[in-house]
């Protein structure tokens, strides 16, 4: 298991938290997302046989977000 911090650009409200937790979610091999709006940024845990970094800012990135 590897861990990753992502900073996130763009995140207003509550809202814009629990859509990028969602999608990081959805990733296969993720185990854990932690979201903070203030500092924007994704605390992620996840398995690096079935995803890496950049995936993870893809999957931020397609959600309307911009990373970092």
């Amino acid at each position: 298991m590897k861990t990753t911090t992502i900073a996130i650009q763009g995140m207003t409200c509550g809202g814009c938290v629990s859509a990028v937790t969602r999608a990081l979610k959805a990733v296969p091999g993720v185990q854990d997302v932690q979201v903070t709006l203030q500092p924007g940024q994704a605390q992620v845990t996840f398995d690096e046989s079935q995803t890496d970094d950049s995936g993870l800012k893809s999957v931020v990135e397609d959600a309307g977000y911009d990373v970092g």
